[in-house]
């Protein structure tokens, strides 16, 4: 069987669309047929309002080994633009997830290592079983990260724990990464998935007009002075306010009865 990204949404979360890493027998190693895959997934879920949340998880209770070592070694026999290409899709679908205006939820087993590890940190919240391990092992063959990992981890700790993250490439608990605010919560062996399809219900319920906003603010925090960002927000409150999801938050509270978004 091939590497392939499965895409499904599932009997009782309809509003979530689950895509799952699959690639048997190499613990779900990325390839360049899941990142076209993928890109495609998250532009037909923009277009989707009945969608509401996008779920990343991996098949088999593993998350994802990163890059094919097999297939690295065969390019490298190849033009380095064929690894270049193939870097680049990958890029394209990290930021597919990233500007994505749905809320994108990694759900890890097992492992993320390398790319994998890469793919669940550009989700916006990530939900790990309690015995998964990440790793950034791209020096322990010789590598660099690929998939935003520096970018990333760089943002999410401090630049010297980031560093030893990376020289050294040993795998870190979801625990620990909890500890330090990568992990966002740990559920028991077996249970991310549950346990992500429950929080992407959550968010259904909540204006996805502000949850899109919301997010490209945050994607933008660090990148833009506070004056910038006050303007951003100013605008965007403005637009929330006079849109229909604004009203019936509004109206909902005020009336003391659950909002309905539509």
């Amino acid at each position: 069987m091939s590497a392939e990204l499965l895409s499904e949404r599932p009997e009782g979360h309809e509003s979530t669309l689950v895509l799952t890493l699959s690639n048997p027998g190499a613990r779900n190693a990325l390839h360049p047929d899941m990142y076209a895959a993928g890109i495609e997934a998250i532009d037909a879920a923009e277009r989707d309002p009945s969608l509401r949340a996008i779920v990343l998880t991996g098949a088999d209770g593993f998350f994802c080994a990163g890059g094919n070592l097999n297939r690295l070694l065969e390019n490298r026999a190849k033009d380095p633009s064929v690894q270049a290409e193939s870097i680049d899709m990958l890029a394209g679908w990290i930021t597919a997830l990233r500007e994505s205006r749905k809320p994108v939820i990694a759900a890890v087993e097992g492992a993320a290592a390398g790319a994998g590890f890469s793919l669940a940190l550009a989700a916006d919240l990530l939900i790990a079983a309690d015995d998964a391990k990440f790793v950034m092992s791209y020096a322990r063959v010789g590598l660099t990260p690929d998939g935003g990992g520096s970018w990333f981890l760089s943002r999410a700790l401090p630049r010297a724990l980031a560093a030893e993250l990376m020289f050294e490439g040993k795998p870190v608990g979801a625990p620990r990464l909890a500890e330090l605010g990568v992990v966002n919560r740990v559920a028991k062996h077996g249970d991310a998935l549950d346990a992500a399809l429950a929080w992407a219900d959550d968010l259904a319920k909540i204006s996805p007009n502000s949850v899109a906003r919301i997010k490209g603010l945050v994607n933008v925090a660090n990148e833009q002075p506070l004056a910038a960002h006050l303007v951003a927000e100013r605008d965007s409150f403005v637009a929330s306010l006079h849109h229909r999801d604004g009203l019936e938050g509004i109206t909902a509270f005020l009336e003391k009865r659950p909002p309905v978004y539509r």
